[in-house]
């Protein structure tokens, strides 16, 4: 029972922080190819806010599921 309470918690603080302030992965493009040359693009692109939504809501549910058994 503790452990999953530990880890409803520590999704919820992801999921909160996926929100509120989303890291950034980088993305390479290649733009141009002509023989040897070859011309790419590196973008960075920060993670999309639903996927904090659906840890938060992940751990949400945990938690709930988590005090319900213990009552």
């Amino acid at each position: 029972m503790k452990a999953s309470l530990i880890v409803a918690l520590l999704l919820i603080a992801g999921g909160v922080f996926l929100i509120v302030r989303p890291p950034h992965y980088s993305s390479d493009q290649s733009v141009v190819k002509l023989g040897g040359f070859q011309a790419s693009v590196r973008q960075e692109r920060p993670i999309p806010s639903w996927v904090g939504g659906v840890i938060l809501g992940g751990g949400v549910v945990l938690l709930g599921i988590t005090l319900f058994k213990r009552s």
